[in-house]
């Protein structure tokens, strides 16, 4: 049996077989290209192509395929053989420099929000040589970019690699003001945490609700849920632990850092985090987890459900996307430093962030939206929809100091003058974590907690790369055109930006409504509740003004990504309302309909025995369940009438017309549904309870 070292990334081809196959000018060429973006020259292609054939085929692979990330939100991928035929009737296995660098998938299919008409078909995957190729079910994986015919950008990778090389530029400028001329390029680094349940897979193969849409639309809440917290961080079911041990061994094989894994708040909920990586790799690898997961849940007679809210009455789960700055020297610029001239550069990093959240809060909100998200968003798990940033206690006081000129009461009273001064050392985790904050800074990163379970890490780290980049070029252009001395324009700039954003800034409990009224009211700050609420965002000029000059999208990219965004939103919600009618109709109906028959034939039969029985008891629960029957009647109408009036609409008039009429019949269909289920008799219930369920592994 392997160690883990000896398994971990042996199924990619990474930098320690590129250094074992590759030429010395190819793999230093190679290099070039991943650190510096250096055009990679066709014959360098070739040669890459050769080892990695060999290579793939010595471990097993057929076949290769281009894996991308369209605006589906899952991968895509087309399988072509390596085989080639020979000169002498056999054949060879075969890889081109060509095939390696450009693919061309049917782009027809993809959502594309009007940027390219459906029947044209053509798009192109372009490789991503900074993220490794990979080896999974004997298909060589070569993770790639996605675009149109017109090269508009079709995926969500090309946005992300494009945020971060803004970002790369405007960092860059503000670092070489510090002298740090030696650094030649920063990444946004991200570790994040998936939160996912596990339920029985035979259960949920009798549950059209989850089958069709991945969480539950109908159940009532059972005797125990989560109010034990007995579940959090307790010991792990051995069936589950098995299924961890699995899942741990697929990623390690493919390079992905899993470390963390242990039992969340709800029943049959748990998580599992990586160690951070660079964002678009991160992003790679957690599109990859996500698929891995519900694979080997099924060797496991198990289903991982991803949904945002896979049930109601208890948490719902998110995934925390931990987000940094680091150096190709190695500095993370999110951490205080040891010196005062780490610590003033620090800080400018830090208000950086803190005026990209409060310029950009609409765009980071948008960036986590879809229809599953806005029943977690706001809910006692998760943050609320208003966006804040959680600093502490320790930091929000050194903030304080500069801004109000006085002395830091720290470990040193101190008055604080960047770069001037000696400036008090920040220690990490000063003070408590704040799981109620959106964002908060946790020593020497930022927790982003709105994302959810389901959704590409991209979108959000697309955003919030570049909101920091803004900042940056903000800073760096007041900052080289200034005169004077530059560390009292260092000082005077930070004091300013926490003067002007400080709004945004809360250390307190973000669940409670004083602060939603608080922040909204009297800060100013966006409180939007749902998808369509928070996609307007990306209309706002301003916002796309932002994104159209750092070059991360075009203002057609924009528009279609809105279209998509909205028109998934009623796609989701209208499959949703249709599935619900359907087990109302079909299954629910009916099992009250017989039970309540039965009871009334006892009653009948009771009374023919015994003329003088009251039968009370029997009596008020037919009277009960046959307001009910009649109301799950009219309510399933009520609910497949709007559902349907929605074709002639525009998407944004039809995402609001589903979040103000379709979600308030779905949630009245559902009311009635459960409480039926309360008093219905168990062996009756067509399908399995939230009890069954959550209690099931």
């Amino acid at each position: 049996m392997k160690t883990v070292p000896e398994l971990f990334g042996s199924m990619v081809f990474d930098d320690k077989v590129m250094r074992a196959t590759l030429s010395a000018d190819v793999y230093r060429n190679l290099k070039d290209t991943i650190r510096r973006g250096k055009k990679l020259d066709l014959s360098v292609a070739n040669a890459v192509a050769d080892a990695m054939c060999a290579w793939a085929v010595a471990n097993g692979a057929t076949h290769f395929t281009h894996w991308f990330q369209p605006l589906t939100g899952i991968t895509a991928e087309k399988h072509d053989g390596f085989l080639s035929p020979a000169p002498d009737s056999h054949v060879i296995m075969k890889f081109s420099g060509r095939e390696l660098i450009t693919g061309e998938p049917d782009a027809s299919s993809f959502p594309s929000g009007g940027l390219r008409a459906t029947f044209e078909a053509r798009g192109y995957t372009a490789w991503d040589p900074t993220s490794y190729a990979f080896i999974k079910e004997k298909t060589l994986c070569i993770p790639t970019a996605f675009c149109s015919y017109g090269g508009e950008a079709l995926d969500k990778k090309t946005p992300l690699l494009r945020s971060m090389e803004a970002l790369n530029r405007q960092a860059l400028r503000v670092l070489h003001l510090f002298g740090n001329s030696h650094v030649q390029r920063v990444v946004s680094n991200v570790g994040p945490e998936q939160e996912y349940f596990l339920i029985d897979r035979d259960m949920y193969l009798k549950r059209k609700d989850l089958i069709y849409t991945g969480r539950t639309l109908f159940g009532a809440k059972p005797p125990k849920g989560q109010e034990l917290d007995d579940h959090y961080f307790g010991a792990i079911k051995p069936r589950v632990k098995a299924y961890m041990e699995d899942l741990n061994e697929e990623l390690w094989k493919l390079g992905i850092y899993a470390k963390t894994e242990h039992n969340e708040v709800a029943p049959g909920q748990h998580e599992l985090a990586p160690i951070f990586t660079v964002s678009n790799i991160a992003s790679d690898h957690n599109q990859l987890m996500m698929e891995i997961m519900k694979k080997v849940a099924r060797k496991h007679n198990l289903m991982c459900l991803l949904h945002e809210k896979p049930f109601a009455g208890v948490n719902g789960s998110g995934k925390h996307n931990n987000w940094s700055l680091s150096t190709d020297t190695g500095v993370n610029l999110l951490s205080p430093g040891e010196t005062p001239y780490e610590n003033a550069q620090f800080l400018l990093f830090l208000v950086a962030v803190i005026q990209a959240v409060d310029d950009y809060q609409g765009l980071l909100r948008l960036s986590v939206a879809s229809a599953g998200n806005d029943h977690r968003l706001g809910a006692n798990e998760a943050p609320p929809a208003v966006i804040s940033i959680f600093l502490g206690d320790e930091l929000s006081a050194v903030l304080e100091a500069i801004e109000k000129d006085t002395p830091y009461e720290g470990s040193h009273a101190q008055r604080l003058r960047l770069g001037a001064d000696v400036l008090p050392r920040f220690n990490r985790d000063t003070t408590d974590r704040n799981r109620t904050s959106p964002f908060a800074f946790t020593g020497n990163k930022f927790e982003f907690r709105m994302v959810g379970s389901s959704d590409s890490i991209s979108c959000a780290n697309i955003m919030l790369n570049t909101a920091v980049a803004e900042s940056l070029r903000q800073f760096a252009d007041r900052l080289e055109g200034g005169e004077g001395d530059f560390d009292a324009r260092l000082h005077e700039l930070i004091k300013e930006t926490i003067i002007r954003h400080k709004r945004i800034l809360f250390n307190g409990n973000g669940y409670d409504e004083a602060w939603i009224r608080e922040a909204v009211e009297e800060r100013g700050l966006l409180n939007l509740r749902t998808t369509p609420d928070a996609m307007q965002m990306v209309l706002v000029p301003e916002n796309v003004e932002m994104l159209v000059r750092h070059g991360v999208f075009s203002e057609a990219e924009i528009a279609s990504r809105y279209e998509i965004s909205m028109e998934n939103y009623v796609r989701t919600v209208h499959i949703e309302a249709l599935t619900m009618a359907d087990m109302a109709r079909r299954e629910i109906l009916p099992a009250v309909i017989r039970y309540c028959g039965d009871l009334t034939d006892t009653v009948n039969a009771k009374r023919k025995a015994l003329p003088e029985l009251a039968c009370a008891c029997e009596s008020k629960l037919i009277l009960r369940l046959s307001g009910l029957i009649d109301g799950i009647d009219a309510a399933i109408e009520e609910l497949a009438s709007c559902a349907e009036a929605k074709a002639d609409r525009d998407s944004t008039e039809q995402a609001f017309y589903i979040r103000d009429v379709v979600l308030e019949k779905m949630a009245a269909l559902r009311a009635l549904c459960d409480e039926a289920e309360t008093l219905t008799g168990a062996a009756y219930w067509p399908f399995p309870t939230y009890g069954e369920l959550l209690f099931g592994v």
